[in-house]
């Protein structure tokens, strides 16, 4: 039998883009499917998120994610350009945002394609893997796509066609996020329960193993 999870991802998320692979993997080597569920970023959701925090909370962040990084043996620079646009002097985020609208719709048509996991992994690597700056430039998305099966043309036509529906998408995953027991990414949801974070994986596989969890 498949198991089968929620997951609850934002291009904006360095720790989305840490626990991605790994989540490849259980697909590859298991019998399990996740429902790819992509949600804009706190800061696009909460713009005043970030104004109240502890000054603590970004310096203990910065330290945490390069860290966390290394110990999954994977890349990390922070993304150039970052995904959300943001006034660091401030820390506030300008309406106005170039890049992860279109991002998280993408996200939402590969998912559609049936290709979402894949697509998610492509592009974070292009994001926050530091082997690329200006991203969003030239071919890069369009080879990433590729890449995951894709076709980035075709997909952003088809949401140019029907933006609202792309929203509604997003919107509706980030209502089932809340429902599911967190407002963060990743977030993954098996059976009802609800695991936070990439450094919950483990747990996560640790659950599933115990509904019967089967290698392919």
């Amino acid at each position: 039998m498949t198991l089968g999870y929620d997951l609850y991802w934002s291009f904006r998320s360095p720790y989305s883009y840490l626990v991605t692979p790994r989540l490849v993997e259980l697909e590859r080597d298991y019998d399990v499917a996740a429902t790819v569920r992509v949600v804009y970023p706190i800061a696009v959701r909460q713009p005043d998120f970030f104004t109240s925090n502890d000054p603590l909370w970004l310096s203990y962040f910065m330290r945490d994610i390069f860290r966390s990084a290394e110990f999954v043996g994977l890349p990390f620079r922070w993304a150039s350009p970052d995904p959300v646009k943001m006034d660091f002097a401030t820390r506030t985020y300008p309406r106005e945002q170039p890049h992860i609208h279109r991002l998280t719709h993408l996200g939402v048509a590969a998912t559609e394609r049936g290709k979402g996991l894949a697509f998610l992994d492509e592009v974070s690597r292009l994001i926050w893997g530091g082997s690329v700056t200006d991203w969003h430039l030239g071919d890069h998305l369009a080879r990433a796509a590729d890449r995951a099966g894709l076709d980035l043309a075709e997909m952003d036509a088809a949401i140019d066609a029907d933006p609202d529906h792309h929203v509604a998408v997003v919107t509706a995953n980030q209502d089932a996020q809340r429902v599911g027991g967190h407002y963060g990414v990743p977030l993954m949801v098996f059976e009802g329960e609800p695991f936070f974070g990439q450094d919950r994986f483990d747990q996560l596989k640790w659950r599933m193993a115990q509904r019967g969890l089967a290698r392919r």
